[in-house]
């Protein structure tokens, strides 16, 4: 916070008894107009399980998109590239901040999960999903980036069933 004197220019008059104002210096924000988020998309023999452990059991907010096809919001997200010898390789992990605590809760549901494995850059394990897919969890020991920040359209906040215009034929 900087203090910056009245200009003696100015009477006091028109500032009441205040011989002072506060400034304060603009947050920078970095944002992308071009970017607004990240879709990830899990492959399942029983869809409609894997939904609703993710709405019932994680309690992950929701969008219905019709008949019942749920698109689930997320916590700020973060991507890695790593080195591989193939291509089109992809992995989903979910965070948290006390990974024995999440296994405590998911105990209570009975969703069994594998032993914690240290892996130094994180404390990790997996649960199998009801469809039958396997879901990485993790406690990150490693630095995390600020989440970006998106331009948004200020009659667009607070709508959390927001549709994005489409560009294009489809």
């Amino acid at each position: 916070m900087r203090l910056a004197a009245v200009p003696p220019s100015l009477s006091e008059s028109s500032f009441g008894s205040r011989p002072f104002r506060l400034t304060f210096p603009r947050k920078k924000r970095l944002t992308y107009p071009m970017l607004i988020g990240a879709h990830s998309i899990i492959y399942s023999r029983d869809p409609d399980a894997d939904r609703a452990f993710f709405r019932d059991v994680l309690k992950l907010p929701s969008a219905d998109v019709g008949g019942g096809w749920l698109i689930f919001g997320l916590p700020p997200a973060e991507v890695a590239v790593h080195p591989s010898d193939k291509n089109d390789m992809h992995e989903f992990y979910l965070m948290c901040d006390d990974i024995e605590a999440l296994i405590g809760e998911l105990k209570k549901r009975s969703i069994a999960c594998a032993a914690v494995q240290d892996e130094g850059w994180g404390l990790l394990t997996r649960i199998t999903l009801p469809g039958g897919g396997k879901l990485g969890l993790y406690q990150p020991r490693h630095a995390r980036p600020v989440p970006m920040s998106t331009a948004t359209k200020e009659s667009e906040k607070g709508s959390g069933n927001r549709v994005p215009k489409r560009v294009g034929k489809r």
